[in-house]
């Protein structure tokens, strides 16, 4: 496949004296860690001024608005050559965006996310009409998953996957118009999921934290689960009351009827009792309460190898006086560290809530183009924006804080 043409972009001049500033007026330092090793100085001066324009200009943030704001005139094609054709690689900025929040805010756990992206053409990247599990609806849309590092102080998506539509793999004229690299292919949502959790593991060396999934619309956990006790990874899956598990039997030492995730709970049920649990919940600052189930759970054997899988925890937020759990999570963490997991589940809404605000206030679903580099590069520098903006909350926290003291 033909490679996308390398430009040099004439360098945008500073803001005029005595302009606004708006919300990014430290931003040249942060830029200059995060797009240090890009090879032209062009580049690093586009990439601060496209970060600057998710920051500081309202409404929606189009090459052409982000000219008119930041540099006073129109640039629309040099912004344009930069996120669409500039041949900067994304997974360094993004890794330099990870350790920043890192330094930033104590991270807890990585939360994996689906994210929609609505689209009315079929032109772009990996746009299909797609049923996204995280609206509960068939949409004509581009579909990713965002790995985030969630903690008290918020989520911040570092990471990214675009998830090809089995289409993209038979059409190579959308292929070619797209640029989508030869490699990338229709795959499982699992093995997304683990890419880009080994790139944050093996080539950005982040310390290895507990994976949030909620894995409610896919049939079969298993092989995630499987890539993450490989990778000696724990974690916290959701999973829909129907997903298939082998039952105890009653005078038996090893399971063998098939049933379900929620007959499994109903079992644990009325063989156990309920453990109560009382939080703090970090989203709402309020105190919760609820009772759980737990209990082990062994998943279908294999498929291709027959080999069954090491008992997993089972966790149902149950309620007395309720029909049915209100929710399943799958586990490999301690039992006797309930009071733990239970707080640790409501940190994927820090991660919701975080791509909520890029989506309506830092231009994450405001790209215009189509290539599979500029998808990346774009939803990147989304990411480095709202990181900007939540490294500096968390720097003025702690500056009150010591001025306080």
């Amino acid at each position: 496949m033909t490679e996308l043409a390398t430009f040099t972009l004439p360098l945008p001049p500073m803001r005029a004296p005595g302009a606004p500033p708006g919300t990014s007026a430290g931003l040249p330092a942060y830029c200059r860690d995060l797009f240090g090793d890009f090879t032209r100085a062009d580049q690093r001066r586009w990439g601060e001024v496209y970060v600057r324009g998710l920051l500081d200009v309202p409404g929606r943030k189009t090459p052409a608005r982000i000219s008119e704001q930041v540099l006073g005139r129109r640039a629309v094609q040099q912004i344009q050559q930069f996120v669409n054709q500039s041949p900067w690689a994304s997974a360094p900025v993004r890794g330099r965006l990870a350790r920043q929040v890192v330094r930033a805010s104590r991270a807890e756990a990585w939360s994996i996310d689906e994210v929609v992206f609505a689209k009315n053409g079929d032109r772009s990247v990996g746009v299909a009409r797609q049923y996204a599990a995280s609206q509960e609806r068939t949409v004509n849309c581009q579909l990713a998953l965002a790995a985030s590092l969630v903690g008290q102080a918020g989520g911040v998506p570092v990471n990214w996957r675009l998830m090809l539509p089995a289409r993209w793999d038979r059409d190579e004229r959308l292929r070619g118009q797209a640029h989508v690299p030869v490699q990338e292919r229709c795959r499982p949502r699992w093995s997304y999921v683990l890419e880009a959790l080994d790139e944050m593991l093996d080539e950005w060396s982040l310390e290895p934290l507990p994976v949030l999934a909620d894995w409610r619309c896919e049939s079969d956990p298993d092989p995630l689960l499987r890539g993450l006790e490989a990778r000696g990874l724990g974690y916290l899956v959701q999973a829909a009351p129907h997903t298939p598990v082998l039952l105890p039997r009653r005078q038996a030492t090893t399971p063998g009827m098939r049933g379900t995730l929620a007959e499994l709970a109903g079992h644990a049920a009325r063989h156990g009792e309920r453990t109560s649990v009382t939080w703090h919940d970090p989203v709402t600052e309020r105190m919760r309460h609820s009772e759980f189930v737990t209990g082990p759970v062994l998943l279908r054997a294999d498929p291709a190898t027959g080999a069954v899988p090491r008992p997993r925890l089972l966790l149902a937020d149950w309620p007395y006086g309720r029909p049915r759990p209100r929710a399943y999570w799958l586990t490999n963490l301690p039992a006797r560290r309930l009071a733990e997991i239970v707080p640790l589940a409501q940190l994927r809404r820090f991660a919701d809530q975080a791509l909520g605000r890029m989506h309506e206030e830092f231009g994450l679903g405001d790209f215009e183009g189509r290539s599979f580099r500029g998808w990346h590069h774009h939803v990147t520098l989304a990411s480095a924006a709202f990181g900007y903006d939540m490294v500096r909350q968390q720097a003025d926290e702690r500056a009150l804080t010591r001025t306080r003291a």
